[in-house]
């Protein structure tokens, strides 16, 4: 069936994220054929113009329909290893035309000074470009990958790191980076959860708000700040079987309770910018979904920022089949609400006739540049596109001691204590032989991780090299490399164990490298590399205490291997601070406190799996012989639940109380505890708030993180951590942007991980509500006497 230009008649709800039917307003003949199951929401005059400044929308009004369409592309100025090689002097040509609104895989304070004097002196109407770049944990000086940071369970961590990385980036001329990644993901063997803050859409919410605020500020137009893409809008983490770009085929009960409160939180710190996912939802591709970006996150949320695809995706909806030419392609991803086309050339390229016989889609691209000027008039580039091209800023900022210290602070925060026996750990000072054993010790280029940036493996402190440079004295580091992740040599293993035999203790490093997580990266067996569990099965064998050292960049399956190991501390990938940060937590002068953002499970094949799945109407039970929800061959827990970690020392919890037994739907009630540190040295305990609603018109999550805080606590101290929640953290989601709240009983509990509760007490919710936010993107108040 062709389909013509349209006003519509209908929209389909969120829910079915299907699109909506149109009737003609032209003859069909007048634009390619597009099938009717891709329809368009109601055109007219766009309110993105209308609302924009003057000087924006006198731009448009004098800009020609191939400038207009210019603006829409952003094209590579290189790739990521070897940025800037693109901009040639046909590309340069090209700017001047009005043909390109944005470059990414550029960097360099003067390069593109030079490149953005061309835009705004050459070209027709001096339209400055945007500059930008995947500054994902770090620019030059790096930082523990995403999963990591979200490990310290402190969202001022990642704001402080996101901070600094936009303060080096834009010394750098970069306007804009690709982050951050909000992507909750349950599925470890997707690679990309590495980016990302794990399987809880509360925590999500957290790190994404403190991401934006850290790499916007307080405005957009200070040199320093840089624009925010949180991305991948709409459910990129949980592909089919955890295969990357798969299918993501949920229910639409998970895609706003678990999906989108990340991306809400985002959306209410301002994030100037969003991305939409390679991915479909039950068939639909994000890039091409209307309902989902016009409809729920510009008209019921409120967006007023810039989408940008993601790299080739507008073309690759032909490949979803959803389309059969670049044209009709471009056609749906502008009617979607998509602004700026990521490298394909679509939108650009391919548009130029059907816009000029569809008014809905001249007032749809008018819209699209409005909102591309606005961003641009928002980071002060029209009033002073030079500010960001200063070179003896970009000498003075990169790498610096002060960041490099803040690197190290929070990695030695991100460590996650997994097991500990007897107080192996922390190490003891008296002399000794400690043999390091594992070639990720000295493997710089993995500790920084997927999506570095500009970071440069001499910048790092390998782990070997933190440990050697911290030893106290009289203790001896000896090194065998055995054999790395990607490489199997019998003969460099026994050669280890030969040296591990020779020590009074061994640390053994081993996980994965760099290049088995991040994007296409997804693993069918979350089992070590088989090089790395004969390493440890030879390096077990001598008989010496074994802590195991985890480099890793997702959940792994590493019961066996933890069984027979004395201690495990999960460093995930440090950045360039990474061995003197490991130095800190193994000599005791910094107490383990990070925390699992996400489960590890025991084996592969209990994946994908989360600490708040429904209960079922058979609880898994660990008795075998009753019929429950559970595997036979394995027991009924993970091995290291959402939430975990360790700690040198220990931590009591005490008169858990709510300040009221009942509270009514729009209000709040306050619950509080007294954490004391019991044992003998200072210490950081995450004190976690969760909360399950017992009886609801739906099933609700086992339990369901509503809050947490990290404190630092002395030997004796107690401290008294205050919670204020409210019952529309409670509410379920009903349809469109509605979200009940049900009168009835609220289960709250507290402790130190998703297993560990520690005390529990109840609220009654004495009558009904409403509430327009996703319940786990509305944020807990924390308070500390």
């Amino acid at each position: 069936m062709t389909r013509p230009p349209s006003v519509c008649f209908g929209a389909s709800a969120l829910v079915s994220l299907t699109l909506v039917a149109c009737v003609a307003t032209t003859p069909p003949d007048a634009i390619p054929d597009i099938p009717l199951t891709q329809p368009s929401l109601a055109c007219g005059a766009s309110s993105s113009l209308l609302s924009a400044s003057s000087r924006v929308r006198a731009l448009v009004a004098d800009m020609t329909l191939d400038e207009k369409l210019g603006q829409l592309n952003q094209a590579a100025g290189g790739r990521s290893k070897t940025l800037n090689s693109k901009l040639t002097p046909e590309e340069l040509d090209k700017v001047r035309r009005g043909e390109v609104g944005s470059y990414l895989h550029v960097a360099g304070a003067e390069a593109l000074g030079a490149l953005q004097q061309v835009a705004v002196e050459e070209s027709r109407l001096g339209i400055p470009l945007l500059f930008a770049m995947d500054v994902v944990h770090g620019y030059r000086t790096i930082f523990p990958v995403p999963i990591a940071m979200a490990s310290t369970w402190d969202a001022a961590d990642w704001e402080s790191a996101a901070r600094i990385a936009a303060d080096e980036a834009t010394a750098s001329g970069l306007h804009w980076t690709f982050a951050p990644m909000v992507d909750i993901a349950r599925d470890p063997r997707w690679g990309r959860i590495v980016e990302g803050a794990g399987v809880d859409p509360y925590l999500g919410a957290r790190m994404a708000e403190a991401q934006v605020h850290g790499y916007q500020g307080a405005s957009l137009s200070a040199p320093d700040t840089i624009l925010a893409t949180t991305k991948h809008f709409g459910v990129y983490g949980a592909p089919a079987g955890g295969r990357d770009y798969g299918s993501a085929d949920v229910s639409e009960r998970s895609v706003m309770e678990t999906y989108m409160p990340p991306f809400y939180a985002a959306t209410q710190a301002g994030s100037g910018s969003m991305m939409t996912a390679f991915n479909d939802i039950g068939g639909v591709p994000t890039t091409a979904n209307e309902t989902l970006v016009d409809g729920l996150l510009r008209d019921q949320w409120g967006f007023d920022g810039m989408i940008v695809s993601d790299w080739n995706a507008v073309a690759e909806l032909m490949n979803h089949g959803v389309a059969a030419t670049r044209e009709e392609a471009g056609i749906l991803a502008l009617r979607a609400g998509v602004d700026m086309d990521m490298t394909s050339g679509v939108m650009s390229g391919d548009l130029k006739r059907a816009v000029s016989s569809d008014s809905c889609l001249m007032h749809d691209l008018d819209g699209a540049v409005a909102r591309i000027l606005t961003t641009k008039e928002r980071l002060g580039l029209f009033d002073t596109p030079l500010a960001y091209h200063d070179p003896a800023r970009e000498a003075a900022s990169l790498l610096t001691p002060e960041n490099r210290a803040e690197a190290r602070r929070i990695a030695a925060r991100s460590i996650v204590l997994l097991k500990n026996d007897s107080g192996a750990l922390p190490l003891a000072s008296e002399p000794q032989t400690i043999a390091v054993i594992g070639a990720l010790a000295e493997d710089r280029l993995t500790q920084l991780g997927s999506w570095r940036a500009q970071g440069d493996q001499e910048d790092v402190i390998s782990i070997l090299e933190g440990l050697q440079a911290h030893a106290p004295e009289g203790t001896v580091i000896t090194y065998a490399p055995g054999s790395h992740p990607t490489d199997y040599d019998a003969d460099a293993i026994k050669a280890a164990a030969d040296i591990a035999t020779a020590a009074d203790r061994v640390l053994l490093v081993i996980g994965e490298d760099y290049d088995l997580s991040g994007e296409a990266r997804s693993r069918s067996d979350l089992s070590l590399p088989a090089s790395q569990q004969a390493l440890a099965n030879a390096v077990f064998s001598t008989g010496k205490p074994v802590t195991v050292i985890l480099v890793t960049g997702r959940p792994v399956a590493i019961e066996t291997i933890a069984g027979r190991a004395n201690a495990v501390l999960n460093t995930w990938m440090m950045g360039v601070e990474a061995g003197n940060a490991l130095a800190d937590v193994l000599w005791g002068k910094v107490s383990p406190a990070g925390r699992l953002p996400a489960d590890f499970p025991r084996r592969t094949g209990a994946v994908p799996f989360t600490y708040s799945e429904y209960p079922s109407g058979r609880p898994a039970d660990p008795d075998i012989t009753k019929d429950s929800n559970r595997y036979h061959d394995l027991g009924i827990d993970p091995l290291y639940p959402f939430g975990y970690g360790l700690s040198y020392s220990d931590f009591t919890y005490d008169s858990f109380t709510a300040g009221a037994a009942e509270v009514g739907a729009n209000g709040t009630v306050t619950l509080s505890v007294k954490v004391t540190n019991s044992g003998s040295l200072q210490a950081d305990e995450v004190v976690q708030l969760y909360m399950r609603d017992p009886v609801a018109s739906v099933a609700r999550p086992r339990i369901e993180l509503r809050g947490f805080k990290r404190l630092s606590l002395e030997p004796g101290e107690t401290r008294t951590v205050s919670f204020t929640v409210s019952p529309a953290q409670a509410a379920i989601w009903r349809s469109g942007n509605d979200w009940a709240i049900e009168a009835g009983d609220l289960e709250f509990m507290v402790g130190g991980s998703s297993a560990d509760i520690r005390a529990r007490t109840s609220v009654r919710v004495t009558d009904t509500g409403h509430s327009n936010a996703p319940a786990a993107a509305l944020e807990t108040k924390v308070d500390v006497q």
